[in-house]
């Protein structure tokens, strides 16, 4: 007389262990085994067509995509068309995804980009050097003298009259006005003394011989000269650390993409992250079923129509 099978009711160390040997497929082994791996290559490739982009300018890589299904599907280890759907939902999920942070990437480094080109277009110099003279705003050379671009066009206006002097032995009338046309023509602290080596020259109040006297104002104006290029020197010093510290300021605040962008993107990672996880746990459902386990329905939430 046959005795009435009873079913063996598992253990939960069982069953953890159970759905950990169910995440171990190493592969197939048998003829068969290989034949539906091959399948599974088929199958990886028919999704890949329909889930990897390639375009003109942006082309996914369809490797990378099928070693993702190989991986999902050695470690998930579905049986059967239900959760082969399942997993391949999952892979979908998980490849949109990586796509959804590579868009968020993109917006950040096109931030950031065209923010430091727009900033960096954006030269004072010209606009300093061509607006007409206001006499209720600050001297041009006062202006000048707080932006990089500033100094330097200072700096070398100076170079240019320090060669001359070097050059000719003395401070020339016409040397003088190239300097004053070059800052418009606008009064300064800096005309005012090369007016003043120039009438002092002319005037020679020690009367000292002409040899000895071009001499002394050549060294004089060469002076004052390297004096200033090495103030102005110092202050570009100063303004490259303050632009540079608003440029890396300005880059941190363009790190976040526009709201729009970074809403859209962040809808679609939420409606993207919601389809892997409704996935998974379905294919879960499914293969602790498939393992003898009692799975009770999922929670259902009644929503009242009443007012």
């Amino acid at each position: 007389m046959k005795k009435a099978s009873m079913k063996k009711t598992m253990s939960p160390q069982q069953l953890m262990a159970n759905r950990r040997n169910a995440l171990k497929s190493t592969g197939p082994k048998t003829a068969a085994g290989k034949a539906v791996a091959r399948m599974n290559a088929l199958k990886h490739g028919l999704l890949a067509g329909q889930v990897v982009v390639r375009s003109h300018k942006l082309r996914e890589s369809r490797g990378e995509f099928k070693n993702l299904c190989r991986v999902h599907h050695e470690h998930l280890a579905p049986v059967g068309p239900l959760e082969e759907m399942l997993v391949g939902q999952i892979v979908t999920a998980t490849w949109r995804l990586r796509r959804a942070r590579t868009a968020e990437m993109g917006e950040i480094a096109l931030s950031v980009e065209c923010g430091w080109w727009e900033r960096e277009k954006q030269d004072p110099l010209p606009l300093l050097l061509t607006l007409p003279p206001n006499p209720f705003s600050e001297c041009l050379v006062t202006r000048l003298e707080r932006s990089v671009a500033g100094c330097r066009y200072l700096i070398h206006c100076l170079g240019e009259v320090r060669q001359y002097v070097e050059r000719e032995g003395e401070l020339t009338d016409a040397m003088v006005t190239h300097f004053k046309t070059w800052l418009r023509q606008e009064p300064n602290v800096m005309v005012q003394e090369l007016d003043r080596f120039r009438a002092w020259l002319a005037a020679n109040p020690e009367k000292l011989e002409p040899e000895a006297l071009r001499t002394r104002h050549k060294g004089e104006v060469a002076k004052y000269l390297d004096r200033k290029i090495r103030d102005l020197e110092f202050r570009k010093a100063q303004c490259e650390e303050r632009e540079e510290a608003e440029e890396r300021a300005q880059q941190s605040a363009a790190v976040l993409p526009a709201e729009a962008k970074l809403e859209k993107i962040l809808r679609y990672e939420t409606a993207i992250e919601r389809q892997f996880f409704r996935a998974l746990n379905q294919l879960e459902r499914l293969q602790r079923r498939r393992q003898g386990e009692h799975v009770p329905p999922p929670m259902t939430i009644e929503v009242s129509t009443k007012t």
